[in-house]
């Protein structure tokens, strides 16, 4: 009689299927809080257990081989329906329980997250949920990788936020983008348009954000380049430098919502930033996400406006 071969450790081609997505032995080590040591022993035992060879050196990095390929993108469906399965389990009971990792942005943070929290405890109390900052762009590829369980995040008009396989998106809300001068004071008071800060010292996001590229093509279409002084992903920072009459900036009316800071804001533009959530599709439906979303839903208005 045929022997059945050994079926193949779940945990074992994780280590590969997370080394295709991170590139490293010591970023997948990072990943899962392992030595890297312990990783790549694991892919040793691997690479026993199926017979053929799964790396191979490239420079300094490892390169999958074509068995190796072939592999991840069977343990890629096999993670999906062991998700899947866990979450349509976890959906049939009514109560929302457990830890739900959420990853937010800056303005969603300091807008909504404190309401949304507490209507949350009222309703679910055995729900335990943690919150982390993240650009948004980093915290959708995170929540794809399983680093969180649900992401707010946000699109700039004409700036689509990148698309990840999987991941169920839902509208939360828009916000206006406007022009935030100091309140009083020359050359503040005479300033009513982007092409009149031309010159002006502005504060804005690092480069490479959605934030940055918006405000900076604003000032383009206004055929100036900004005199981008102070850079800072703290909006609360920028705020505070705006205040103090030493910048401008455009910020989102999700800044003021808890605050009115002392400044004076312009329109700029009738479109809107949207914010939504997004979490992977196996998860949709569980007790934990259906409450958050609900949740949010009841704290934060469909459209935002912020006089």
């Amino acid at each position: 009689m045929n022997r059945r071969p050994d079926l193949l450790d779940i945990r074992r081609l994780r280590l590969l299927h997370e080394l295709s997505l991170r590139g490293t032995l010591a970023e997948v080590a990072e990943a899962l809080h392992q030595s890297p040591s312990s990783v790549s022993q694991g892919l040793t035992q691997l690479e026993h257990d199926v017979g053929v060879p799964l790396l191979e050196k490239a420079g300094r990095r490892v390169r999958l081989t074509p068995a190796a390929e072939v592999l991840v993108e069977h343990t890629a469906a096999i993670l999906e329906r062991l998700e899947l399965a866990a979450s349509e389990v976890a959906a049939q009971r009514s109560e929302a329980a457990g830890t739900l990792r959420l990853a937010v942005f800056q303005s969603a943070a300091s807008a909504f997250m404190p309401q949304m929290l507490t209507e949350l405890a009222a309703r679910h109390p055995r729900l335990r949920v943690t919150m982390s900052q993240r650009e948004p762009e980093q915290a959708l590829y995170e929540t794809w990788m399983r680093e969180f369980d649900l992401v707010i995040a946000e699109e700039y008009p004409g700036h689509a936020a990148r698309v990840f396989p999987d991941l169920d998106h839902e509208p939360l809300t828009t916000d206006l983008l406007r022009l935030a001068v100091p309140p009083s004071g020359d050359p503040w008071d005479h300033i009513t348009s982007v092409e009149q800060t031309a010159g002006l010292p502005w504060t804005m996001e690092p480069v490479g954000t959605a934030s940055r590229h918006w405000a900076e093509q604003l000032c383009r279409r206004a055929r100036f380049e900004p005199d981008v002084r102070f850079v800072t992903d703290d909006l609360e920072a920028q705020i505070a430098l705006i205040e103090s009459g030493n910048a401008v900036a455009i910020l989102p009316d999700l800044m003021r919502v808890r605050r009115r800071p002392a400044l004076r804001v312009i329109d700029v533009d009738s479109r809107r930033r949207s914010v939504f959530t997004a979490t992977r599709a196996a998860l949709s439906q569980t007790p934990a996400i259906r409450a958050c979303r609900e949740a949010l839903a009841a704290v934060v208005p469909k459209d935002l406006a912020v006089p």
